[in-house]
């Protein structure tokens, strides 16, 4: 049973995932285009081959910067007693990716 909470590092491999999917495309497109000769008469070999190819520059730059963009937030707390009482410093520092 997987949890609803997902680890913030996990979020990261899913995009990185997807630069690898970005590449795979675009490897079967070229061999699609450049490789291999079908012959399906409703088919245009060549064309899929550079669609693939397209879709797969497109997910692999959504995915680089997936990657590259995170939010990176720091909240700071002071708290400050009167005269000798004790001080309370909290801080708190969270990574997080933005969708």
């Amino acid at each position: 049973m997987s949890s609803l909470v997902t680890p913030p590092g996990r979020l990261r491999n899913v995009w990185g995932m997807s630069i690898g999917t970005g590449v795979v495309l675009f490897i079967l497109g070229a061999i699609l285009a450049f490789g291999l000769e079908l012959d399906v008469p409703w088919l245009n070999d060549d064309f899929v081959g550079y669609l693939l190819m397209g879709a797969g520059v497109v997910v692999f730059i959504v995915g680089l910067v997936l990657v590259l963009r995170r939010r990176s937030s720091v909240e700071r707390t002071r708290t400050v007693g009167d005269g000798g009482s004790a001080s309370r410093v909290t801080e708190r520092r969270s990574d997080v990716d933005p969708l």
